[in-house]
């Protein structure tokens, strides 16, 4: 195994830098916290490594050279994109570079995802091929092998419609890494045509189909065509609406909490922390200890409140009379996770003598008045519940429970 010394060595005309041990944890550790799947998070880790690295160098060169620095695009927004498509983009003033890092030994051709190609907001000046080597605890290193410019992969590069990438072989790259300094600021990108325009059902009916994380590239969805992909994705809220999504986030509502609506009573769920409820909600074990509420029925079947950790609160909700004043429980499952998000579980059981819920009944979340999660309870049903999600403080979202014409609706804030 060679030294990376005597890989630059040797290979003079590639860039060649050294990843610190430090550079690998801080990636390895965003990566996780940032990401909804296993290849979401490594692809990140990857892309972070080579940032890191290539950033600083470039810091470096542009300050002897008393240039601009470079910057990260679109900056904090970064993680939406390396949740569903591979590449990095550093902009130095008006010329944007893509670094497209793989870990694959034997090089053979750069692979350009069709988003940074096609997405006239997202498209760059050059693309660079970066080999990662993380085999040698002691030495990692990354190297840029080649780029290519926008110009000459849209003229040259092959299209593949399996992947949705252009690509290009080494041999077909500028190899020497200084023609690219030398020729920053020129223009090398080619006309691309504007996007298709989606409607605000035709994004959301995508975001159903696209945000579920175990579908873990959603970019490559056969039965959504790259036109349909490519204006979500270009969208900045779309896009960051589906990274939520997939992560379980919700957005903290614009206006801060004072401006609600006035008469909108909100639960406060920062307050069950400190064991404090709002009238008519109460923990769940001493709603199950309430004599008045006879046999509750999900106390003694599937729902074990030993297997719920982290503070709960729960609250009795009648149907309504049309029902037979049939009621159920909403029950609300807080735990406090990393980085100050809160984890909410939702779920609904029926009480008394009801073994089953009713079927058809629907449990929504909304926030900001955007449907984010829908499930409807069937026949035989022993409860319902939401998938769980996380949210930052100060957040708001709305809880509301539909059967036929009966409706209620629960709005809280953490």
């Amino acid at each position: 195994m060679f030294s990376l010394t005597e890989l630059a060595s040797n290979n003079t005309k590639h860039l060649w830098l050294k990843i610190a041990e430090t550079e690998q944890k801080r990636a390895w550790q965003y990566s996780q916290q940032h990401h909804s799947n296993p290849i979401a998070r490594y692809n990140s880790y990857l892309n972070h490594l080579c940032l890191d690295s290539f950033i600083s160098w470039l810091e470096d060169w542009q300050q002897e050279k008393s240039g601009t620095q470079p910057s990260v695009w679109p900056g904090k927004d970064i993680p939406t994109i390396l949740e569903v498509v591979n590449g990095i983009a550093i902009q130095l003033g008006e010329t944007r570079l893509i670094v497209l890092p793989t870990e694959m030994t034997d090089l053979e051709e750069l692979s350009v995802p069709q988003e940074w190609v096609d997405i006239p907001s997202w498209v760059a000046d050059y693309y660079l091929a970066v080999q990662v080597n993380l085999d040698d605890e002691d030495e990692c290193w990354m190297a840029v092998r080649g780029f290519a410019t926008h110009r000459q992969l849209k003229n040259e590069g092959r299209y593949n419609q399996s992947d949705r990438t252009y690509s290009l072989s080494v041999d077909e790259l500028t190899e020497n890494f200084t023609i690219l300094l030398a020729t920053l600021g020129l223009n090398f990108r080619e006309e691309v045509p504007p996007l298709a325009t989606l409607s605000t059902d035709e994004a959301q009916d995508l975001l159903r189909i696209l945000a579920n994380p175990s579908i873990y590239s959603p970019r490559l969805r056969s039965d959504v065509s790259f036109s349909q992909w490519a204006a979500l994705i270009g969208n900045e809220q779309w896009r960051q609406q589906l990274y939520n999504q997939r992560l379980g986030l919700l957005q903290s509502e614009v206006s801060p909490v004072a401006d609600i609506v006035p008469n909108k009573i909100q639960v406060n769920l920062n307050q069950w922390f400190d064991r404090v409820f709002e009238i008519g909600w109460q923990s769940i074990d001493t709603l199950i200890n309430t004599s008045q509420l006879g046999n509750l029925a999900f106390a003694t079947r599937s729902f074990d409140t030993s297997r719920i950790s982290g503070v709960n609160g729960a609250k009795l909700i009648d149907l309504g009379m049309q029902l037979g004043e049939q009621s159920v429980v909403l029950l609300v499952v807080l735990t406090e996770e990393a980085e100050g998000k809160i984890g909410v579980l939702v779920q609904v059981h029926p009480v008394g003598n009801q073994k089953y819920l009713l079927p058809q009944l629907k449990l929504v979340l909304s926030s900001s008045g955007e449907t984010l999660q829908v499930v409807e309870s069937r026949t035989q049903d022993y409860y319902i519940s939401l998938n769980r999600f996380k949210c930052m403080r100060e957040t708001s979202f709305s809880i509301q429970l539909i059967l036929g014409d009966f409706s209620i609706t629960e709005d809280f804030v953490v």
